[in-house]
């Protein structure tokens, strides 16, 4: 079977799962990327290439050239985590008999600890809005809501009005893979979706629109976010996703167990979560060695 014939079955498959346009748009891209390299790799031209040419020497070939080029190994894992996906479908199908990426390992990755703002700097983001004004309120719900409740940023943007319900204090939001789950909402956020709601003069079923009148993107809240951090100026760059972190942070630090944490972020393995019970590990050790008189002790002490 051609590459392209193959590429467009997965492709189909893909959607059918409900995976989301992002996660397809980057199989597309990094499986493309491989087609042209092995095409060049063989000798043959890429509308040309056959499912049944590559081989686990072809695959170990591109990730050579990735890793000669400087490429993250998180990058290279990712991409070999598309064809490793693209040729387990095309085996599950029969269109192959064997998985040349079967036998092929992945990059070790170092295990790189969230960043997150301290409650002093999650205090004082969240009082930079200006809540005289109906964009300003906005703003306020978009900081309680992704720091209130860890929702990520994809999340904030598709709620809709009919996604809470405040008296009960709850809210559904559309998580990873269209799957729905309820989260708890803060008296703060509460109080920041009616007062916004209450400026507002239209019948629009989005909750976050921008000044036009429309659902707010992505792209939206980062430039918002950068602007209530330079206002405060926070010297250090804030991502909307550092916010989520700062509230799993948070969180087992106020002593709440990490099954709970799990099911607020959305998680669907625990081992996802586990990553913020390092963090908080390594906070204690940061505490530890700054306050206790023993922990400052030098080696050029000891002598």
């Amino acid at each position: 079977m051609l590459i392209d014939q193959a590429l467009s079955l997965f492709i189909g498959y893909q959607n059918s799962q409900n995976r989301s346009e992002h996660t397809i748009v980057a199989y597309q891209t990094d499986l493309n990327q491989f087609f042209n390299f092995a095409a060049s790799d063989l000798g043959q031209e890429p509308e040309a290439l056959t499912v049944d040419q590559i081989d686990i020497y072809t695959v170990r070939s591109f990730l050579g050239i990735l890793s000669e080029h400087g490429l993250a190994r998180k990058s290279m894992a990712r991409k070999l985590a598309a064809l490793r996906s693209f040729f387990k479908f095309l085996c599950y199908k029969g269109i192959l008999k064997d998985n040349p990426v079967r036998r092929v390992a992945s990059p070790k990755l170092g295990r790189k600890l969230p960043h997150f703002l301290y409650t002093d700097q999650i205090g004082g983001l969240l009082g930079a809005p200006d809540e005289s004004n109906l964009l300003g309120c906005r703003d306020k719900v978009i900081l309680e809501l992704l720091y209130g409740s860890g929702l990520r940023v994809s999340e904030l943007i598709s709620l809709d009005r009919d996604s809470l319900d405040l008296d009960s204090g709850l809210i559904r939001v559309l998580g990873k893979g269209n799957k729905e789950r309820v989260v708890p909402v803060t008296n703060y956020a509460i109080q920041a979706i009616r007062a916004y709601l209450k400026m507002r003069a239209d019948h629009n079923k989005a909750l976050l629109l921008n000044y036009q009148g429309t659902r707010l993107s992505e792209r939206s809240v980062r430039r918002i976010l950068d602007k209530l951090v330079a206002k405060i100026s926070l010297e250090q760059h804030v991502h909307p996703h550092m916010l989520r972190h700062s509230f799993a942070t948070h969180l087992l630090d106020g002593g709440a167990d990490l099954r709970s944490v799990q099911e607020l972020l959305g998680h669907k393995k625990l081992s996802s979560t586990q990553i913020y019970t390092h963090l908080t590990r390594e906070r204690l050790k940061e505490v530890f060695s700054q306050a206790h008189p023993r922990a400052k002790l030098s080696i050029n002490d000891e002598k």
